[in-house]
Formats: C-alpha cells, structure tokens, sequence
C-alpha cells in the first residue's frame, strides 16, 4: 500500500494503466531490478590485465580478511597489503595468531618488510586462476608468500614464517604503480 501511495505520488500512475496491478507490480520489480544492477561491485580489471599484472610482476594485493591458524577469520578495515613490484617486495600486513617468540620492539608486531632479493614463481592452475610463490631472501622470519589468484583478481595470501603460525587473507589485486623504465 505504502508503495502504490508512493508511486501515485510521484506522478508513475496516470494514464490508462493506473490501476492495473500487472502494471503495479511490473513497475516496483523493474524499480528493484534496477537497484540491484546499479548496487552490484564494478569489476575493476579483467582478465587480460590481471594476467599482465602477473606476468609483469607489478601488482598490489590488497587484504580484506584475515585467517588465523586458530580462532575465527577477521574482517580488515584498515589500508593493508603486499605491494609486488618487479624489483621490490613491500608487506604492511597484520598478525593474528601465536607467536613462538616475541619481538623485542613491540612495533615491530605485524607482517612487515621490503625485500630486493626475492624468488617469484608463477604456475596456470588448470581451473582458472595462477598460483604465485613468492620466497623473499633478505627478509627475516619469512619463509614464503603463497598466491592462489583467480582471474577476476580475487585470491588469497597464505603468510609462512619460521617463529608464527601460518596466517591466510582473502583479497584482491589492483594495478601496481607505473614508473619509468630507466635508459642505460
């Protein structure tokens, strides 16, 4: 009633049909229709630039959720993630978990580095979707960063490190930054 009221309001049903309830209802499961496309998540990259990213190794894995070994998973709200460029590992990531040993400075808690030597390889799962190995070499405590990517770019990041449990985050990846190619 209170949407017929509204709709008469704004004028919808003058005309022949204004009291049709074929017309009453097309019109409300056009209107609903309509908000459910216009709410629905653009996709922000297809395929083909999710494989160039890859390939390129240039990419921005942004963290949404994390899993701990123990305990229910975490919704992140914070701006948290694994920037992976062709010469450089950045992690700002967060922890959740046990700690075999403590860190001596309590700030140093959390996944965090920038690794310059690292091993980055990449395999076609048969379904769709890449797996990434990442094993940073200058990086302490961190064993590897294991990558199942999907082709519309979502995917999770599975953490290892020798003193802390396995830590897992669901995600996305967007395009990495764009720098200039130097000249030599």
């Amino acid at each position: 009633m209170a949407v017929t009221c509204c709709l008469k309001f704004c004028g919808i049903f003058y005309g022949p049909f204004s009291e049709s309830p074929v017309m009453t209802r097309s019109i409300i499961l056009f209107s609903l229709l309509l908000f459910a496309v216009t709410s629905l998540p653009a996709q922000s990259n297809d395929a083909a630039e999710n494989i160039r990213m890859i390939e390129e190794k240039n990419f921005v894995f942004v963290a949404r959720q994390m899993q701990p070994q123990r305990g229910a998973s975490q919704q992140i709200t914070s701006a948290y993630d694994l920037t992976v460029m062709p010469d450089t590992i950045v992690a700002f990531l967060p922890y959740f978990g046990r700690a075999f040993t403590a860190p001596v400075n309590p700030a140093d808690g959390g996944i965090k580095f920038t690794s310059s030597s690292y091993g980055y390889e990449v395999r076609k799962r048969k379904k769709k979707g890449y797996e990434i190995l990442v094993t940073p070499k200058d990086a302490s405590g961190i064993v590897s960063l294991r990558l199942s990517l999907f082709d519309n770019g979502r995917g999770t990041l599975q953490v290892t490190q020798l003193n802390r449990e396995p830590i897992s985050f669901t995600g996305y990846i967007v395009a990495g930054i764009d720098r200039p190619k130097k000249a030599f």
